[in-house]
């Protein structure tokens, strides 16, 4: 293990903060099971939004799938926000479908600002740097006991390791900001800006809608133009190209031809595993 990077403190993350309501209130822990799990505890307690959680380590760290985040203590960011929105259900229900993905576009805008780092975007919301994991993101939804909505948005990223802080099985698909940049960055500013970049997604995305957020997105997403695998619920899985983002935010694939002459279907993703693939690795 490397030495653990300078520890978080409120005093420091509010010195640099900017926003208007993310980071209003930061629950800050040196420990937790999961931040999503505190804060949605939270959240159905009644926490306003912008509430975040924040945490030094987490020893059940989550990812999207059901998957487990790894999270050692004190050189990554591991942090939840509490967001609540009030909208008609049509343009909710469009907003719900995006917030994975521009939360994902707004955390790529904020390490490139704070570590001057060119990251990509795997659909739908993994962060990479030449094609290692750098982060992830999961959203969880829920409803206050007064049948209120919220979202808990986690993000998990890497941030101050080296290839040594992770377990054998995760190195060669595992990257951090330290391991691409030659330099410890300061976490409770990176955490600043994070939460700057992703309140300014959100509220674009709140108030003109998809537009600049699905062209800013889709420029970093290259998952587009690849061969991918998609494994969906209950064990089906195809291989086909990944051809675009559709309006609702889901991914568009061309499945691959079973016979040679046959016709591509073309399928809308919402929620699968999807791994990018070389051609030479495609078995069907």
């Amino acid at each position: 293990m490397t030495s653990p990077s300078p520890p978080l403190t409120r005093d420091d993350i509010r010195s640099v903060l900017a926003t208007r309501a993310l980071g209003a209130r930061i629950e800050l822990h040196r420990q937790v099971d999961s931040t999503n799990r505190e804060a949605f505890a939270l959240a159905q307690a009644g926490a306003e939004h912008g509430t975040v959680v924040v945490a030094e380590e987490q020893t059940l760290g989550r990812g999207r799938l059901g998957r487990t985040w790894y999270s050692p203590p004190g050189i990554n960011l591991y942090c939840s926000v509490i967001v609540t929105a009030s909208m008609p259900t049509t343009q909710f229900s469009q907003w719900l479908s995006w917030l994975p993905l521009a939360t994902a576009l707004g955390v790529a805008e904020a390490v490139e600002g704070a570590a001057s780092l060119k990251t990509d975007l795997k659909w739908p919301n993994d962060l990479l740097v030449r094609e290692r994991k750098l982060g992830g993101i999961l959203c969880e939804s829920g409803s206050t006991a007064s049948s209120t909505p919220f979202q808990v948005i986690g993000i998990g990223l890497n941030v101050n390791g080296t290839d040594e802080d992770f377990p054998q099985d995760l190195r060669a698909a595992s990257t951090t900001i330290r391991q691409e940049t030659g330099r410890l960055i300061d976490r409770n500013h990176l955490l600043s800006r994070l939460l700057l970049e992703i309140e300014h997604c959100l509220n674009e995305l709140t108030i003109e809608g998809n537009g600049r957020i699905a062209m800013a997105y889709t420029r970093r997403c290259i998952t587009l133009g690849r061969h991918v695998r998609v494994s969906l619920a209950g064990g089906k899985a195809f291989t086909g190209i990944a051809q675009a983002i559709e309006p609702d935010g889901s991914l568009q694939v061309a499945s691959l031809p079973r016979q040679r002459g046959g016709r591509p279907e073309v399928c809308s993703i919402r929620a699968a595993d999807i791994i990018h693939v070389r051609p030479g690795e495609i078995t069907g």
